[in-house]
C-alpha cells in the first residue's frame, strides 16, 4: 500500500511540473509580448497589455496550483482560466482541443495529487 501512495505522489507531482512549465512558459510568453503571442492575442482582439494581464492571471494560478497548501485554489482557477480560453477559442471559430486537453491534464493531475477532492466529488467523505 505504501509503494502505491509513493507512486501516485510521483505521478502527482510529475503531471503538475509538467504542467506547471507549459504553463509559466505559456504565461511568460504573454508576459514578455512576444511575437507570437502579440498575434494570438490580436486575433481575439486583445491588446498587448490586456493579453500580458492574462498571462500574470495565468503564472499566478500555476503558482498557486503547484503550491501544495493553495493547490486546489490553483485547479479552480485554472479551471476558470481555461473554461473562459475554451470560451474565447468557440467565439473566434477557433480549435477548442488544446484548451481542453490542458484543463483535462490539470485535472487528472489533481485527481492524483488530491485524493480527498476525488472523494468529495464521488461523495465518498
Amino acid at each position: 500500500m505504501k509503494e502505491l501512495t509513493k507512486a501516485r505522489n510521483i505521478t502527482g507531482w510529475l503531471l503538475s511540473c509538467i504542467i506547471g512549465l507549459m504553463l509559466a512558459a505559456s504565461a511568460f510568453d504573454k508576459i514578455r509580448g512576444s511575437e507570437h503571442a502579440l498575434q494570438m492575442g490580436a486575433s481575439f482582439g486583445l491588446s498587448a497589455g490586456a493579453y500580458a494581464v492574462l498571462g500574470i492571471i495565468e503564472l499566478v494560478s500555476v503558482a498557486l496550483f503547484v503550491y501544495p497548501r493553495t493547490g486546489v485554489l490553483g485547479l479552480l482557477l485554472l479551471s476558470s482560466y481555461f473554461g473562459g480560453a475554451i470560451a474565447t477559442h468557440l467565439q473566434h471559430q477557433q480549435n477548442i482541443v488544446f484548451p481542453m486537453a490542458i484543463e483535462a491534464l490539470v485535472w487528472i493531475a489533481a485527481a492524483v495529487r488530491f485524493p480527498e477532492l476525488t472523494g468529495r466529488l464521488g461523495g465518498k467523505l
